[in-house]
């Protein structure tokens, strides 16, 4: 009974249930383990109760970060507060537009007359309030409010801070004092414009006549730019950007990166960086071109697989040549504000990529004084490597510099939203986030999930997960510095695995995933940072929540803006006996898919070719007779539906126009957004990934391909017919306009 009570104050649960019906204890050890990774002792009895003591004696007038919503009630925290207490908010200065200006940020001081919520108090504008304004006298506006924070719903003390992240010094009538970070954000992220459509695309899958072996940032730019104005579609969605853990073989899956705040430079497209044309050794240059030309010829026309690692050999050395040349003047100062946008946390970026070229790529193995990010020893490499750890900034400065190109491209093109970017579950246990934010992160502990109708297993991710506790503590700071940084230079954002902003199944090391639990995470401050950060970059966000999805976090998702994700296979009327779900009941607030990375090709569900592929790999947990008669059965009920609707004018039997048909469907539902399977539009039948492979598979390292398996270009994919065919579904009917001259009938 101990165990569970300190479990729960700790945000650790001690059973779960996989179903309505099915409660499944967690074993005693792994409660322990996981409390012993959040920094609690619970291996005796003894240590149980003493823990249990200090935490319920332990008695605080504010948690460690507190969340206020723009339009809405206070928290408890603050609407209960004793009468009479005072209450400062500080800006910090880097939130503050004043301070940037060189204007030192006001506090807001305002004092609680009573616990309930009064009248709200009119405050003329344009006047500073003052310090220690009582609750007597209507106070005064500030000047750095937001305008659309008051509310109604505040007690009449409140002075509503701008939007940002703060500190706020609460001191009662007792004299107790306390302290906390106060995050201001806006009730809703950022929604469409618009209703859209637009592609879904493994980058690196999508090469073209200028790709050195795989696709890259060139190419992104080059689809959205003709996608926007030919197809007029709204968005661009691609796979994770972010840094790998470098070494020979490279991990390909986008999901298990070094680091998630800075993207891989791996898709540079080198040509386009201003200091290429400038390169003095232009014979090594050409060689090195017609080496990446071999590359993409072997891809391409002799069935070879992307090869990351070889691709990032070439780039490098061309890097390397390039980073020689001096900057201009402009591109200097351009560089230099960089630096200090990214401060501390890509320094360290840096160094780690530095430190990997000496020591390999797993910290943990390093030498023992420079496994610490701040000891005198990692100070020294420092020095030592400094221009390696340039190198690595630059290269993070032009990575970052094309990814705000490719968003120009696509807003250029006319696209309402623009690229939607992908952010991982998490990173690699031993690349340079976990280095230099070790305080962070669980030791011993790894992301998974629980055993489910589909693996009875359960997973298990190899994914070190964030320390709520220290993540409250700190303001949630390396939570806001990866979201800034990765919407910084996005139209949206797709958050992978969305519902690990409530709770993530950790798994203790060594032991199977079933011996799991799950971990509470505050909801409200990481929706509260997704919410402001979307709002600052003007960003929408979409969540990823199929599978698994505990009651209630859809609604807290579509109460604050977050879209959902939902592929046309899975959405069934459970409730009404299965059925595949009319378009007109499926939610408005998503991203409306056919299929997804980790799913089927459009074409091999319908012909079930993905089902024999999983039986020539051995996965099948069933005959393939059995498992090719229910796969059949399903793609029936959706073909009738289509049918029925009047979406399949061809009949049964014509692969081409059913795939169009399932688009005509996703169409005819409310969702905000439409994706495109990017292979889809030519009839590629291969998964990108294949779930529950390994080496038997080859993973995110397949060029998109026609039906029968050939690869296929940018230049091929865009001239393709049955892409076109497909995208005539989609269009957006303009109205005609006469060219000069000519009359309207």
């Amino acid at each position: 009974m101990g165990l569970s009570r300190l479990a729960a104050l700790h945000g650790v649960a001690t059973s779960y249930s996989p179903s309505p019906d099915v409660t499944v204890s967690v074993p005693d050890d792994t409660v322990i383990a996981v409390l012993a990774a959040l920094g609690v002792d619970a291996g005796t009895p003894a240590d149980v109760r003493k823990c249990l003591v200090a935490a319920e004696s332990r008695s605080r007038l504010l948690p460690p970060t507190v969340v206020v919503w723009a339009g809405e009630p206070l928290p408890p925290a603050l609407a209960g507060l004793p009468p009479g207490s005072t209450v400062t908010v500080e800006p910090e200065p880097a939130e503050t537009p004043g301070h940037l200006a060189g204007r030192p940020p006001a506090p807001l001081s305002m004092r609680s007359r009573a616990a309930a919520p009064a009248a709200p108090v009119t405050r003329p504008p344009g006047t500073a309030p003052g310090s220690g304004t009582s609750a007597s006298a209507a106070p005064a506006a500030s000047p750095l409010a937001a305008p659309d924070t008051a509310t109604a719903s505040a007690p009449a003390w409140w002075i509503p801070p701008p939007h940002g992240v703060h500190r706020i010094h609460v001191r009662t009538p007792d004299h107790r004092r306390a302290t906390a970070v106060l995050i201001a954000a806006p009730a809703r992220v950022p929604q469409p414009p618009e209703r859209s459509h637009g592609f879904l695309v493994q980058l690196y899958s999508l090469l073209s006549a200028r790709s050195w072996g795989m696709g890259d940032l060139g190419d992104l730019a080059d689809l959205a730019g003709w996608a926007g104005r030919t197809l007029g579609s709204g968005f661009v969605q691609v796979n994770p950007l972010h840094a790998a853990v470098p070494g020979r073989p490279t991990d390909p899956s986008p999901y298990r990166p070094s680091s998630r705040r800075f993207p891989d430079p791996v898709h540079l497209h080198v040509e386009s960086i201003p200091e290429y044309g400038h390169v003095r050794d232009r014979a090594t240059l050409d060689d090195l071109r017609q080496d990446a030309a071999a590359l993409s010829e072997a891809v391409l026309n002799k069935g070879a697989l992307i090869d990351r690692d070889a691709v990032w050999e070439l780039k490098r050395q061309a890097l390397e040549l390039v980073v020689e040349v001096p900057l201009t003047p402009g591109r200097r100062a351009a560089y230099c504000d960089f630096l200090a946008e990214q401060g501390q946390a890509l320094e360290d970026h840096a160094l780690w990529c530095a430190l990997a070229e000496v020591h390999g790529p797993d910290w943990h193995t390093w030498p023992e004084a420079l496994r610490d990010p701040r000891s005198p020893g990692t100070a020294r490499a420092r020095a030592e490597l400094l221009d390696r750890v340039d190198f690595h900034c630059r290269l993070a400065w032009l990575t970052a510099t094309q990814l705000a190109a490719a968003q120009r491209s696509a807003e250029d093109a006319g696209m309402s939203i623009g690229i939607v970017h992908d952010l991982a579950v998490g990173v690699h246990p031993g690349g340079a986030d976990t280095w230099a934010q070790q305080d962070a992160f669980a030791p011993s502990m790894s992301v998974g999930a629980p055993p489910d109708a589909f693996n009875a297993r359960g997973q298990d991710w190899g994914l070190p997960p964030w320390r709520p506790d220290v993540l409250a503590a700190t303001g949630y700071a390396a939570y806001r510095g990866l979201l800034r940084g990765l919407l910084a230079r996005a139209g949206a954002l797709r958050i992978d695995h969305v519902m690990g902003l409530f709770r993530l199944w950790w798994v203790p090391e060594g032991r199977p995933p079933t011996d799991g639990t799950y971990v509470t995470y505050d909801a409200e401050a990481m929706l509260a940072v997704l919410a402001l950060e979307a709002h600052r970059a003007g960003a929408v966000v979409v969540g990823e929540d199929l599978g698994t999805v505990e009651p209630g976090v859809r609604e807290a998702l579509a109460r604050r803006g977050v879209l959902g994700t939902s592929v046309l296979w899975f959405e069934r009327d459970w409730e009404g006996g299965g059925r595949p779900l009319a378009p007109e009941k499926w939610r408005r607030d998503c991203l409306a898919t056919a299929t997804t990375h980790d799913l089927p090709s459009t074409a091999a569900r319908l012909t079930g070719d993905h089902v024999t592929l999983r039986h020539r790999l051995g996965l099948l947990t069933r005959s393939l007779e059995e498992e090719l008669t229910e796969d059949a059965t399903d793609t029936a009920e959706w073909l009738a539906l289509l049918a029925r609707l009047r979406m399949l004018p061809e009949g049964d039997g014509d692969e081409e126009a059913a795939v169009r048909a399932v688009h005509r469907f996703l169409l005819r539902t409310p969702a905000r957004m439409t994706g495109v399977w990017l292979p889809d539009t030519v009839g590629d039948r291969r998964p990108q990934n294949l779930p529950g492979t390994w080496d038997q598979y080859p993973n995110w390292r397949l060029p998109i391909a026609d039906p029968e398996g050939h690869p296929v270009t940018l230049e091929e994919i865009t001239a393709s017919p049955r892409l076109h065919a497909l995208m005539e579904v989609l269009r957006p009917r303009k109205p005609h306009t006469a060219p000069p001259g000519e009359r309207r009938p």
